[in-house]
């Protein structure tokens, strides 16, 4: 059975993750890519949303449009970056 490459779309303060998520297997379209630099945030969404790709983003606005409309999104806040940083911090660093 031949598996499903993901594709995902990154939001534009993620555009420098892209040759991390194709070599993790994924293909990858940055919003600069997509001729969507400086697009209000709806657009972004209604993109992926047309060409079926999961809007990666930090920022709170898109991802809640991305619910609003059923667009696949994953939220990436910095909180969850504080986080996964203070995790890792700890484990490198137990006194």
């Amino acid at each position: 059975m031949e598996s499903i490459v993901m594709k995902l779309l990154l939001d534009e303060m993620y555009a420098g993750l892209k040759e991390y998520f194709e070599t993790l297997g994924y293909e990858v379209l940055t919003a600069q890519e997509a001729g969507l630099k400086a697009t209000k945030d709806r657009e972004v969404v209604e993109y992926a949303g047309k060409h079926r790709l999961v809007l990666i983003t930090q920022d709170q606005k898109p991802a809640e449009l991305a619910e609003l409309l059923g667009v696949k999104c994953v939220f990436i806040s910095n909180l969850m970056i504080a986080k996964l940083a203070d995790q890792k911090i700890r484990e490198a660093f137990k006194e």
